[in-house]
């Protein structure tokens, strides 16, 4: 998808090009920069200069509030999102995207997670479809069509107003017939129950492709917690997957614990990473925690009829033995459908949410 984006870039094309911010919340031509002085959330800082300066660069989510961020009709596809939330409790700050007129969100989630950032805390990403660049810059570049429409709101959660700095940017014109609708669904169990797998994704039917998670995992023993095996379901399967993985950290294209010297490695790359190490303080930050994600940008998981993923949390025990874990693992998954979606479980509670 990347790849062939570079290659466009010299072909002239009738598309056309407009973005959505503060500035100017319709994306309509000539309709940026024009906040009356008065009416503008920076109005004290531009008060010498006056409307068409910096004016309006942001927004303040009230608590409890669910803002229209974006609302964009007609034909054409989402190219980039950056937002900079003013908080760290981002997973008190719900995103959810609608294609078409469906009313159910194809994308519902926290968005520190949906960005790879999980733990409310920054770490820089260098990734294709994802960047996280300092100080709390959240940037998007999956491709994202949509036929009719495109809605894009924030939820406030986290008790106290927000201001919210973002900009969605976008072009309208033919969507290919065979393009499918971007999909994102968090989840989070804490802890997992002892020798249940953790679920991935679920109850997805029809066709498409899988392209990317990230997982946040807390992990709640001492030890190595990574041989688990992530497994692909595909098209039917019953009992055993189609795709099975040989261990965690193998699946995040890393190797051996992601151990070099005796130390976990933090790495960042164009498709893979362990872009997030939380190390215990010897105080009150008692646990290890990891952020990890791996887009399948060159190798997506192509299914005709549906899908289910899960991966197991592995450890050591006595006796060279597996350890079944009860760790805190919190993820998204990232796919590509013909349609939008129909369904989804609702998400978890404030306090089921919490980092704890």
């Amino acid at each position: 998808m990347f790849l062939r984006d570079f290659d466009r870039l010299a072909c002239v094309s009738s598309n056309i090009t407009r973005s959505i911010s503060p500035e100017n919340l319709t994306g309509k031509p000539g309709q940026g920069a024009r906040t009356p002085l008065e009416e503008g959330s920076a109005r004290q800082a531009a008060r010498d200069l006056g409307t068409g300066w910096k004016v309006n660069p942001y927004l303040i989510l009230a608590s409890g509030e669910d803002r229209l961020l974006a609302d964009i009709r007609g034909q054409g596809s989402i190219r980039h999102i950056w937002m900079t939330p003013g908080t760290g409790d981002w997973r008190n700050l719900i995103l959810r995207v609608y294609w078409d007129d469906s009313p159910v969100p194809s994308i519902e989630c926290p968005v520190g997670d949906f960005f790879a950032c999980g733990w409310g805390e920054y770490a820089q990403i260098s990734s294709l479809a994802v960047c996280l660049n300092p100080g709390r810059a959240f940037n998007c570049y999956w491709t994202m069509p949509f036929r009719s429409r495109a809605r894009v709101t924030m939820e406030n959660r986290t008790g106290g107003d927000v201001p919210l700095y973002y900009q969605i940017t976008y072009e309208l014109g033919d969507v290919p017939e065979n393009a499918g609708y971007f999909h994102a669904q968090f989840n989070r169990v804490n802890p997992l129950p002892y020798k249940q797998d953790y679920v991935l994704l679920e109850g997805v039917q029809g066709q498409g492709q899988y392209v990317g998670t990230y997982m946040a995992w807390g992990v709640n023993n001492t030890g190595w917690w990574g041989e688990g095996e992530i497994k692909f379901f595909m098209d039917g399967d019953g009992e055993y997957p189609t795709i099975c993985g040989t261990g965690t950290e193998d699946y995040f294209c890393g190797s051996y614990n992601f151990d070099v010297g005796g130390q976990y490695t933090a790495f960042s790359t164009p498709y893979s990473g362990l872009a997030q190490v939380i190390r215990p303080d010897g105080a009150y930050r008692s646990q290890t925690r990891f952020g990890l994600y791996r887009w399948h940008i060159t190798d997506p998981i192509r299914f005709q009829k549906s899908l289910r993923v899960t991966i197991q949390a592995l450890g050591w025990r006595s006796g060279g033995r597996y350890l079944p874990l009860q760790d805190d693992i919190a993820s998204v998954a990232y796919w590509y459908q013909d349609k939008p979606c129909k369904a989804r479980k609702p998400l978890p509670s404030k306090d089921e949410l919490e980092i704890i």
